[in-house]
């Protein structure tokens, strides 16, 4: 049987960016409710080591990391749900979230932190080794390939970014791409190019990542000409995937303000979006740095600015109630 539930803070999404809001939420005594969704702890759930977030000297595990923030955040007051939310009313407050269960959140403000998903190639080998060779961060995990030979598929600005980048740590890097030009701005291409550690495959697929299983570590790709169909074979020690990311964004259509790309829009250095009272944190807003460590950040600032949203409206209804308890009184003289 489903349930009503009345929250002063709903956090939709648990990762780096939801843990973070829920923490600074329950400490400022917001009693806040957040509805976990399908994968608690976001894509570092799908990363092994962690080596770039503050406090730690040895690497830790992004699951590991997870549980810990999740448990903080239980720790000190969040009540966690795991649901998943499928629709959305922000067309007054409270606002109305309704859950698959049925269960309907009824909140006085809420943060949006339903992050991102890498877009990956759809291969079973891909899977097989993600997190052993194969990633979709070239920030997070460039550093364990230093002195290796590594290679990457996109044709964009961020697979154009990511190869430059990932020459400070790699002996060579190898761009492929499905097409003979890349989409990338002109001024990203001449970097590329005149980066003497980065050659281009052109019209070329990844058809399959090579490995060894005991322990898991890729070895090399199976290509495949696009124009010719003839198939090659390269030898790499890791394999990123940069064709882009797609926003968790699609309940949140036609109710608050959306960039081209689906990703939320809010105020510069602020995560308040177009509607008041709903904020949003971490990659379902953030296109551009896309780590845990400014997600976190963002959801401290989102955690913040609804503590003050709603304090804002508390002393404005005060206001309001003595008013009209003054002109009460007048009219009973």
């Amino acid at each position: 049987m489903s349930e009503r539930h009345h929250t002063k803070v709903l956090i939709i999404g648990a990762g780096p960016a939801g843990y973070t809001a829920a923490i600074y939420a329950a400490r400022a005594n917001l009693q806040p409710i957040m509805v976990q969704g399908m994968q608690p702890g976001g894509q570092l759930t799908i990363t092994t080591d962690v080596e770039n977030y503050p406090g730690f000297a040895d690497v830790i595990q992004g699951p590991w990391l997870m549980e810990q923030m999740q448990k903080q955040a239980e720790h000190v007051g969040t009540r966690m749900v795991f649901d998943l939310i499928t629709s959305v009313d922000f067309s007054q407050r409270p606002f109305v979230c309704t859950a698959d269960s049925g269960d309907v959140f009824v909140a006085e403000t809420v943060v949006i932190a339903t992050g991102a998903q890498a877009r990956w190639l759809g291969l079973e080998s891909e899977e097989r080794y993600r997190g052993f060779g194969v990633s979709a961060c070239a920030t997070c995990d460039g550093f364990f390939f230093r002195n290796k030979n590594i290679a990457i598929v996109g044709g964009g600005n961020t697979a154009v970014e990511e190869a430059i980048y990932l020459t400070n740590h790699a002996d060579t890097v190898t761009l492929i791409h499905r097409r003979d030009s890349l989409r990338a701005e002109r001024i990203m291409q001449d970097r590329l190019f005149a980066n003497p550690k980065i050659r281009v495959i052109w019209n070329s697929s990844v058809e399959e990542i090579v490995g060894e299983q005991n322990p898991p570590r890729v070895t090399g790709l199976k290509l495949k000409d696009t124009v010719t169909g003839a198939e090659s074979a390269l030898a790499v020690d890791g394999f990123f995937v940069a064709i882009g990311h797609t926003p968790v964004t699609d309940i949140f259509k036609d109710q608050i303000t959306l960039d081209a790309d689906g990703y939320i829009v809010t105020r510069p250095d602020s995560t308040a979006t177009n509607i008041p009272g709903v904020f949003a944190a971490g990659d379902v807003k953030d296109k551009i740095y896309r780590q845990a460590v400014t997600a976190a950040g963002m959801g401290c600032m989102a955690a913040l600015e609804a503590e003050k949203f709603i304090a804002a409206h508390e002393s404005h209804g005060h206001q309001a109630l003595e008013a009209k308890g003054k002109t009460a009184l007048r009219a009973a003289e």
